[in-house]
């Protein structure tokens, strides 16, 4: 890789030096560097003395990658420096210089900076998003080096505009603007320079308001004025801010709605759903919009695999064959073929075990359990239309996936959106498991050449994003890989999960000591088998409750779950 990166150095030596050159050299050496396999863990962030005492939830760079801010259970955002001072020990060192004490009373989920400033932004369980400028405030300089910052100090605004936990932000191109989504159904523009008071009601309108649980949210700075938002529905929706009507018609065939602040004008969905989801509980865990084309969009299904999309895609029919069929076309039906180990198709169906064959009084009466669970804890289940088509399609599972799958199958969404043209997948990623925790997605690469998604099996998944080849596994976590970022302008990623550290990755000169691609078989079969022991266990919790409220209407003795 060094003598590809001189040689490329020296091929462009004699041209007269301009941006576009610089910048494409600047590429293409970053992108060999993710491309070279050599991806290793080279240092933790955090020990005993300093550092998370919780699981950590949040990664994000800021400053130009010279500052990773993290976040999580411990309810701190810790903003970790890159240094120059090295004994050379560390390719990249990074210290803990200020810890911010936020003051929210349940988990963190997300904490950005916003553009241009030293704010920064957290949102968390405690339904708050509270926005902190630490370098305005007087902080308490430890004898470690950490300069600690409490909420009373530092904060500048609590907002408690939503009504559920709120799980992202989306910064904009203003150190006064950005977005958050929650699990009240909404996402919100706030604007630090307008003051308003949440206890009077007065906070602005929501500029998306769908009714269910909504858990992610992106953007491209390309297209600054879509964004992409998902969450307890088996479909993510695109949502265009402009109000151009002659623009908006010819891109989108439709005209902006004048009633509403935002325009849902796609849906991203599947033909199918995975092999252990249930009607009426999908869930898209993670949403990415790629930063390099604007245009890319990634969609992480619990319990499923991670999808791409396109914006530009007309939204027509398409095939995404579970398991037998990995890499798709765009919107057209592929045949299946051969596959190596490391594609995206992930494990042989021959490897899975435990299917459920459920007969359709079960079925009802599962959903009907689960409905009341749901509501029991507050929330609303996604709207649930009766499709006996639907019915016979989970019964004949096993049939279905053996045949063209042409017809595809409907799915339940938002009501409000039931009419708005749907795209279909350009690619399916497979192999690890997105069961236990809520796992984001992303882009790597400068040119987004690849798909990342981290795993309930402690690794991280690394895809080719046009050949859907598995690139390589990663070990990132003692326990489950959440989040991955990776660095602006560095081959540099941060990683991150139920650990109280984090882990950073770059391509190093040894042998791969945390790379786990020589077991890629053996672990994506581990981790179909997980995902089909947690799909039984669920089942079987439901058909508990069930067994128990029946006994109970009939005056009969509870029977005793074997599981608590």
């Amino acid at each position: 890789m060094h003598g590809s990166c001189l040689s490329t150095v020296l091929s462009i030596s004699s041209l007269p030096p301009t941006s576009v050159r610089s910048r494409a050299w600047k590429y293409n050496i970053l992108s060999s560097a993710y491309a070279s396999g050599k991806l290793d863990r080279t240092s933790v962030l955090g020990n005993e003395i300093t550092g998370h005492t919780g699981c950590v939830n949040a990664l994000s760079w800021a400053k130009d990658g010279s500052i990773l801010l993290s976040g999580g259970d411990d309810t701190t955002v810790r903003l970790w420096r890159l240094v120059n001072e090295s004994d050379g020990s560390e390719a990249y060192p990074f210290v803990c210089d200020a810890v911010i004490h936020t003051g929210h009373h349940a988990n963190i989920f997300n904490a950005q900076m916003l553009p241009y400033s030293s704010r920064i932004a957290t949102v968390a369980g405690d339904n708050q998003v509270r926005v902190f400028d630490h370098e305005q405030a007087a902080g308490q300089l430890r004898s470690n080096g950490e300069t600690h910052y409490y909420a009373r100090q530092a904060a500048i605004r609590v907002l408690r505009c939503h009504d559920g936990r709120v799980k992202r932000i989306v910064t904009e191109d203003s150190p006064d603007l950005f977005l958050t989504v929650g699990e009240d159904g909404s996402v919100r523009q706030h604007d630090l320079r307008v003051p308003h008071s949440c206890a009077s009601d007065s906070c602005p309108a929501p500029l998306v308001q769908l009714n269910h649980e909504l858990s992610t949210l992106s953007l491209s700075p390309l297209t600054p004025y879509q964004f992409v938002v998902a969450g307890a529905s088996p479909y993510g929706y695109l949502f265009d801010r402009r109000h151009a009507g002659r623009h908006f018609r010819e891109e989108w065939g439709q005209p902006p709605d004048q009633d509403e602040v935002t325009t849902c004008v796609r849906r991203f969905g599947r033909t199918t759903r995975g092999h252990h989801e249930r009607r009426g509980f999908e869930h898209i865990t993670g949403a990415r919009m790629a930063t390099s084309n604007g245009h890319e969009v990634l969609l992480s299904y619990s319990a499923d695999a991670v999808y791409l999309y396109s914006t530009k895609d007309d939204p027509q029919p398409s095939t995404v064959k579970r398991d037998r069929v990995s890499v798709l076309s765009p919107n057209k039906t592929t045949s299946p073929h051969k596959r190596s180990v490391g594609e995206s198709s992930g494990v042989d169906p021959s490897t899975r075990q435990g299917k459920f064959h459920r007969d359709a009084l079960g079925d009802e009466d599962i959903e009907r359990i689960g409905a009341e669970t749901l509501s029991c804890a507050g929330t609303t289940p996604p709207a649930q239309e009766e499709d006996m088509n639907m019915d016979a399609h989970l019964e004949d599972e096993d049939s279905d996936d053996d045949k063209d799958g042409e017809a595809g199958f409907e799915a339940d969404g938002d009501e409000q959106q039931d009419r708005i043209p749907t795209i279909m997948p350009r690619w399916r990623y497979a192999g690890a498991c997105n069961v236990e925790t809520v796992k984001d997605v992303n882009f790597l690469g400068p040119r987004d050449e690849f798909v990342v998604s981290g795993s309930d099996d402690g690794n991280w998944f690394m895809w080719e994003k046009h050949t859907g080849r598995l690139h390589d596994i990663l070990e990132g976590d003692g326990t489950v890989v959440n989040v991955i970022e990776g660095h602006p302008y560095l081959p540099l990623v941060a990683v991150s999960g139920i650990d109280t550290t984090v882990k950073l990755f770059a391509p190093t000169a040894g042998p791969n000591k945390f790379s786990r691609r020589d077991s890629a078989t053996s672990i994506m079969e581990r981790n179909a088998e997980a995902a089909t022991a947690r799909g039984e266990l669920s089942n079987l919790m439901l058909y508990y409750r069930l067994a128990r409220q029946m006994a109970e209407s009939t005056g009969q003795s509870s029977p005793q779950c074997p599981l608590q």
